[in-house]
């Protein structure tokens, strides 16, 4: 039997590598393989780097906690110095990493073997997986169906078992949402808990933060002992837990928590049968746990958020471009962009400094709300996404759409944010649970709980306080235990 099976995580490939049962080599030419026959009818790897994995899995040193074990990093913003980096973009398409982040230092400092990068979306700016340049990244469970994004090709790639883990990255969802379409396990940790940069401490104003998609709570635990930081270069800081997350899955006595559910879109959106099942099912499975589980929601406006997080993009697209023309010498037009990266940086040119710094204002008052809405409850229960994952070209604007879109330059500040709020709700209305997190920096976790009518996977979400996700591995290693982790 492979030990690529399903059932051989992270932590336990490492672990019979260090106990020479396999060897680093053999499990980097192992997950080469399931690559070579998964990929062509999933799309999920978007550059490969067989031969330096191997090379480098010969001399893995296997005094590191996941020494010799198969990794992906995602193809935006994990730089690894002298190798493809596109962000899923053609302006990009022969873009290579100058340096390697400090994110991707951590991973190597792990053990990590890279074998290549992950397909996702043009700028990580949507929930599916779907790019001019690499193509659509499909859905392991039905190939119809799209893995979610902006890591779909993580996920699609650890669901298929091509590797154990894979690296991810969430500005909005993006490790939760497919982790919840794939049937994985998705934290995104607390602003400042992982490394960044080198020289971009604030991606996405501090909501996007990296991190993986696992498929066992164990391997969540142990990349956050592994990546966990105090990284004096970066914008935002959280202390280390000094105890250890490892630790926290093998603590005699666990807490009862008190958990408040919500089953209700925070931006009136419809939420599916399958996704208030989901988490009905677990609240009562909480409480018959001696867990105290209420019926609550905190007292903020969801779609007044969801405009200050997309005014938030805008600026930083509209940045990006003026990036993007001093590298290229050229001034970029509507033809070298997709229409959802061009909408946004053409509404960031009328973006003003003072409505920018009034919207980050607007997440320091979430994060209040939420801080004192966690004073009364541990925990805030909902779903993951709302449904399902969509079908592969479902969200996809049609040409007619376009036409209407690229009609934004003409338009009034104010009538550009209509507009894009117009432009994502599609998408939106999939996963409106998930940006809340990303706006006030707390850790959240997507858990593969729930099944659709023809039985694919729908997670449910845990968000904590600020710098506690001890007690979403905490909770997540309990739902384990009773084989309540579906995929």
């Amino acid at each position: 039997m492979s030990y690529m099976e399903d059932h051989w995580d992270a932590t336990g490939i490492a672990r019979r590598i260090k106990d020479k049962e396999i060897s680093a080599l053999e499990a980097a030419t192992e997950s080469i393989n399931r690559i070579e026959s998964e990929n062509k009818r999933l799309n999920a790897v978007v550059y490969k780097r067989y031969e330096k994995a191997l090379s480098e899995a010969k001399r893995a040193d296997l005094n590191k906690p996941f020494a010799g074990v198969p990794l992906l990093l995602k193809d935006i913003s994990h730089g690894l110095k002298g190798e493809p980096v596109t962000a899923g973009s053609r302006l990009l398409a022969a873009n290579k990493a100058q340096a390697t982040s400090h994110f991707v230092s951590s991973l190597i400092e792990a053990g990590f073997i890279i074998l290549g990068h992950t397909n996702a979306p043009e700028f990580g700016l949507k929930n599916i997986t779907e790019s001019q340049l690499h193509g659509a990244a499909l859905n392991p469970h039905n190939p119809q169906y799209s893995p979610g994004g902006s890591s779909g090709g993580a996920a699609a790639s650890v669901a298929s078992g091509m590797v154990p883990v894979a690296a991810a990255s969430d500005g909005g969802g993006s490790i939760r949402i497919p982790a919840s379409f794939c049937g994985l396990i998705g934290l995104k940790p607390t602003r400042g808990r992982i490394a960044v940069g080198p020289g971009s401490g604030r991606q996405w104003q501090g909501a996007a933060i990296d991190f993986a998609i696992t498929k066992s709570i164990r391997d969540t635990a142990g990349l956050l002992d592994s990546l966990q930081t105090y990284q004096k270069e970066a914008a935002f800081h959280t202390p280390i837990y000094e105890k250890g997350y490892m630790n926290v899955l093998t603590q005699q006595k666990r807490k009862k928590l008190t958990v408040a559910f919500n089953t209700a879109s925070p931006v009136g959106t419809p939420v599916s049968d399958e996704a208030v099942s989901a988490v009905k099912k677990m609240a009562k499975w909480l409480e018959r746990q001696g867990h105290h589980v209420v019926e609550a929601a905190p007292d903020l406006n969801g779609i007044e958020l969801m405009q200050q997080y997309y005014l938030m993009n805008s600026g930083e697209m509209a940045a990006l471009r003026f990036s993007l023309e001093k590298s290229l010498g050229r001034t970029l037009t509507s033809e070298d962009m997709e229409i959802e990266s061009w909408v946004m940086a053409e509404a960031g040119l009328k973006t003003g400094a003072g409505e920018f710094s009034a919207s980050l204002s607007a997440w320091d008052f979430a994060a209040e709300r939420m801080e004192s809405f966690h004073r009364r409850y541990d925990l805030y229960l909902t779903p993951a996404t709302s449904f399902g994952a969509p079908k592969v070209g479902e969200l996809t604007p049609t040409f007619k759409r376009i036409q209407e879109l690229l009609k934004v330059s003409q338009l009034k500040a104010i009538e550009q944010q209509l507009l894009i709020y117009e432009m994502f709700e599609p998408a939106l209305t999939y996963s409106p649970f998930t940006q809340l997190a990303n706006l006030t920096g707390q850790p959240a976790i997507s858990l593969p709980t729930g099944k659709t009518t023809d039985d694919r996977p729908i997670g449910i979400q845990f968000m904590a306080s600020k710098g506690n996700e001890d007690l979403l591995i905490e909770l997540g290693a309990e739902l384990e235990e009773h084989q309540l982790l579906l995929f």
